[in-house]
């Protein structure tokens, strides 16, 4: 028997390389686009978002690329996994006005982008998860739940589709989404409990709460209380209503019956079992959210084989699709190439890892989309085993060269990066008060790099 206490999520990984492995052997054996064929190309207007501000939910990148996309078969977009130096990805991406030499830089700033939008008000596929107002899961989503029209259904059928491309560019997505989205995704049941408190603490607790009198008085008391709640802005004068009614209010904030005639019908104690079940199986539907999740994988379907999924936990199809919310300075720092003779013993090289691990998790995420135009690097690397060069999962190792020519003093040169190839060119800074000053500069003032 195990003698190790072995966490659920621990013991989920064990075999998660291995079956990465063979999801992408299957990946690479269902390329649909063969090299004759040239990546379809889109057009995205930055002007279209002004300041930061986007001005509609038509102007966001989401939406300029799924219209340009929309007539472009789903077999082009199914590419072979992204390796080596010059990567295979979906489509291409040009910025009207901008000059940009290669195509990996524009395409991980927009898939970066795009996932800033969904998870914006711009957009209103996703949700903020509702236990973040109990202080819970403050920053997840889930998928908004409420009926769709087409145009929303192609979106969401679009936003399968970016899941399925980004798994084959190995870019890792800086989307949070609460557990029961990839359980859907992955099509595991959910969990009545857990997964409801997650998603919906005030709700489980109000659920709890009926469950949990033991008296008529004490349901009375209850149900006055949650009344007084409700209707605490009527009128003094206001006719008496009952104290409970078979309704609540949707994670969209509608109030809807529970059952048939539900506002008419009183919360009693013989049936507040009854009540307390309807509540929970509405929020449960709403977390399910059948209709969404069948266009999201419909759109997944397209571009990965469906069947994949069952081989995957909803945690390892998150990490193969997200990788993980923080930067592993460790990992990157054995994923590192120095250029040009530089070695990782020269002092403005030590002030540069040191600089780094001085770094909040917030700030090496911008660090790390101001290098490579990618908050997040992979969760494994192939080549961590003793794989050649070419297995490095692109932009991967990130590489520190010296800076272009050799004109001015150190001190007053700023870093810059080729965010194709995650180069990061460094001067020969004097000291790390000064590496610090120039890698916060870079970090928070640039204007997204798009340089490769």
């Amino acid at each position: 028997c195990l003698t190790h206490n072995i966490s659920a999520a621990s013991l989920c990984l064990i075999f998660y390389d291995t079956k990465v492995t063979v999801m992408n052997r299957v990946l690479n054996a269902t390329v649909q686009r063969t090299a004759d064929h040239a990546a379809p190309e889109i057009t995205l207007d930055p002007l279209e978002i002004v300041g930061g501000e986007i001005r509609s939910s038509e102007n966001t990148y989401f939406c300029q690329a799924a219209r340009q996309l929309s007539c472009v078969p789903s077999s082009q977009l199914c590419v072979k996994l992204a390796s080596g130096g010059d990567p295979t990805y979906a489509f291409n991406i040009r910025f009207t006005g901008e000059e940009v030499h290669g195509t990996s830089g524009s395409f991980r700033h927009f898939l970066w982008q795009v996932c800033k939008e969904l998870q914006s008000s711009a957009l209103s596929l996703l949700l903020p998860c509702p236990s973040a107002a109990a202080n819970r899961n403050k920053g997840k989503c889930i998928l908004t739940p409420s009926p769709i029209s087409y145009a929303e259904e192609q979106l969401l059928h679009f936003f399968g589709q970016l899941l399925g491309i980004a798994i084959r560019a190995d870019v890792p997505l800086p989307l949070d989404l609460l557990g029961c989205f990839w359980k859907g995704l992955v099509g595991e049941p959910l969990d009545p409990e857990q997964d409801l408190q997650e998603a919906d603490m005030l709700t489980y607790n109000y659920v709890k709460k009926f469950e949990n009198v033991t008296d008529e008085s004490e349901l009375e008391a209850l149900c006055a209380e949650i009344s007084s709640q409700h209707h605490s802005g009527e009128s003094p004068d206001s006719p008496s209503r009952p104290c409970c009614t078979f309704t609540y209010v949707t994670m969209t904030g509608e109030e809807v019956e529970l059952c048939q005639g539900g506002r008419s019908f009183a919360v009693s104690w013989e049936n507040k079992d009854v009540y307390a079940r309807a509540v929970r199986s509405l929020r449960l539907r709403e977390l399910e959210n059948v209709e969404c999740m069948t266009a999201v994988r419909a759109g997944l379907s397209a571009i990965i084989p469906l069947q994949l999924l069952t081989m995957l936990s909803p945690l390892e199809i998150e990490l193969r699709t997200c990788g993980l919310p923080y930067i592993n300075l460790e990992f990157l720092k054995a994923h590192t190439m120095y250029q040009v003779g530089l070695m990782e013993t020269d002092q403005h090289i030590e002030f540069f890892w040191t600089a780094l691990e001085m770094f909040t998790q917030e700030e090496l995420c911008k660090f790390i989309k101001f290098a490579c135009n990618q908050e997040r690097i992979p969760f494994t690397c192939p080549c961590k085993d003793g794989g050649p060069d070419t297995a490095h999962v692109p932009p991967y190792p990130m590489k520190i060269a010296p800076p272009d020519g050799a004109a001015g003093q150190p001190d007053s040169r700023y870093i810059r990066v080729e965010t194709c190839m995650f180069m990061v060119k460094l001067p020969q800074y004097s000291s790390l008060d000064v590496m610090l000053e120039k890698l916060r500069y870079a970090i928070h003032y640039r204007e997204d790099p798009l340089s490769g």
